[in-house]
């Protein structure tokens, strides 16, 4: 009977290892909803990422937007900050969404214009330490509505 529960415990240990984490197997590095599908202007989308040694991140973010985003372009700064707190890293982006007569450059799937929009090739972050990765919209507007929601990966 003991050896019963043994092999019992040790097939369920073996299936719960075994198991991946889907947080750790993401290329997802920073991702947010927005609410009513606006974003105030000051509400900057963050997330901390630790790093143990010299790491480079290839990004690109996904954005969706739905019809009641009235304009042509999107307007963003990316920002990484270090372990210290300081801007390691800072760009603005201009991004064009529209064609000059105002139809989306994205095919509308389920009520959303998708695009996947470069922000940086082989970022270096090389001292260890937590940084912080974040996006602030630049759009004139606020609240900045028709944004659905972004996600930052590392390709």
């Amino acid at each position: 009977m003991k050896y019963i529960k043994f092999l019992s415990f040790a097939f369920f240990a073996f299936i719960l290892c075994s198991c991946s984490n889907p947080a750790k197997e993401s290329n997802d590095l920073l991702s947010r909803s927005f609410l009513n599908d606006s974003w105030e202007r000051f509400d900057f989308v963050t997330n901390d990422i630790e790093i143990e040694g010299e790491t480079t991140y290839d990004l690109s973010m996904d954005i969706s937007f739905t019809d009641a985003y009235k304009y042509n372009d999107f307007s963003m700064v990316f920002t990484v900050f270090d372990a210290y707190g300081n801007p390691y890293r800072s760009k603005t982006y201009k991004f064009s969404l529209k064609d000059s007569s105002g139809n989306w450059n994205s095919e509308c799937v389920d009520n959303c214009y998708t695009f996947n929009l470069p922000i940086n090739n082989a970022l270096t972050l090389i001292d260890p330490g937590k940084y912080t990765f974040q996006i602030e919209s630049r759009m004139p507007i606020t609240p900045l509505e028709g944004v659905r929601n972004l996600k930052l990966h590392n390709n």
